[in-house]
C-alpha cells in the first residue's frame, strides 16, 4: 500500500499559500493548512481542499515561535502519520524608506520572515522523512532592489542566504531545499495599498506583461515537491515572468 505523502504549508490560509495548499493536495498530498490568526480563512482552504476529494487539516502556529512549530509537526505526525514536505509561505511586509522605516515595524517583519523561516526550516530539518523536499519564500525585489522595500528585502535576503547551507546539512538523507522568488503576484499582500496605476506599472515591467497568479507560484512550489523537481536543489527560483 503506498505511503500518504504529507505537506505542511505556512501561511496556507490566503493568497499563494492557499493556492500551494490546494495545488499539492490536488497532487496527492495530505496538507496541514498552518495559519497565523484567520482560522476563517484557513478553515475555508481546508473545506475546499475536502470538496476536492482531498486531506486537510487547519492548524494555528506562529511561525517564529519555536514550541509552537514543533507542536505544528506533531500534529502533522499525529494526523497523516510523518511530514514530506514543507512550504513556508507565511511572510510580513511593510513598506517605507529606510529613513522613514518604523524599527518595531522592521523587528516584527524579520521575525517573521527571518526567524520563522529559520524556525520553520529547524523542524523541517529535524523531521522530514527521507526523500523530502522544503521550499522558502524571497521576492524577486531583492534583485530588483526598488525603492521602499529596503527592510522587506533584506529580511528576504536572509531566506536566499541559508539556502544552499540548509540543502548542504541535509546530505545524505535525499531531501531538497529550494527558496522561490516570486515577482509581481495578484494577492491581497501584493495589492494592499497601490493604486490601480501603480498596479498597471508593475504588470507592464515582466516581458510577459502581466501580474503573476498565485497559481503560477503554486505551479512552481509543486515542481520543487515532486520527483520531477528533485534535482534542482540549494537553489532560489525567481518566478517573475521575466522581471529580473
Amino acid at each position: 500500500m503506498n505511503e500518504t505523502r504529507v505537506a505542511i504549508v505556512t501561511g496556507g490560509s490566503r493568497g499563494i499559500g492557499r493556492a500551494v495548499a490546494e495545488r499539492l493536495a490536488a497532487d496527492g498530498f495530505a496538507v496541514v493548512v498552518n495559519y497565523a490568526g484567520n482560522e476563517s480563512a484557513a478553515e475555508e482552504t481546508a473545506r475546499a481542499i475536502h470538496a476536492g476529494k482531498g486531506k486537510a487539516v487547519a492548524v494555528r502556529a506562529d511561525v517564529a515561535d519555536e514550541q509552537a512549530v514543533s507542536a505544528l509537526f506533531e500534529r502533522a505526525e499525529t494526523e497523516f502519520g510523518g511530514v514530506d514536505v514543507v512550504v513556508n509561505a507565511a511572510g510580513r511586509m511593510v513598506l517605507s524608506t529606510i529613513a522613514d522605516l518604523d524599527l518595531d515595524a522592521l523587528d516584527a517583519m524579520h521575525r517573521t520572515n527571518i526567524r520563522g523561516t529559520f524556525v520553520v526550516a529547524q523542524q523541517a530539518a529535524r523531521r522530514l522523512r527521507n526523500g523530502g523536499a522544503f521550499v522558502g519564500f524571497s521576492t524577486t525585489v531583492v534583485s530588483t532592489q526598488f525603492p521602499t522595500y529596503g527592510g522587506y528585502a533584506a529580511s528576504k535576503g536572509a531566506v536566499e542566504a541559508m539556502t544552499l547551507i540548509l540543502a548542504r546539512e541535509l546530505r545524505g538523507r535525499g531531501i531538497t531545499a529550494n527558496t522561490v522568488a516570486p515577482g509581481p503576484t495578484a494577492t491581497d499582500l501584493f495589492l494592499d495599498g497601490k493604486t490601480d496605476e501603480q498596479v498597471a506599472t508593475l504588470a507592464k515591467s515582466p516581458p510577459l506583461e502581466r501580474l503573476g497568479a498565485p497559481d503560477d507560484i503554486a505551479n512552481v512550489v509543486a515542481f520543487l515537491a515532486s520527483p520531477a523537481g528533485h534535482w534542482v536543489n540549494g537553489q532560489t527560483v525567481r518566478a517573475n515572468g521575466g522581471l529580473a
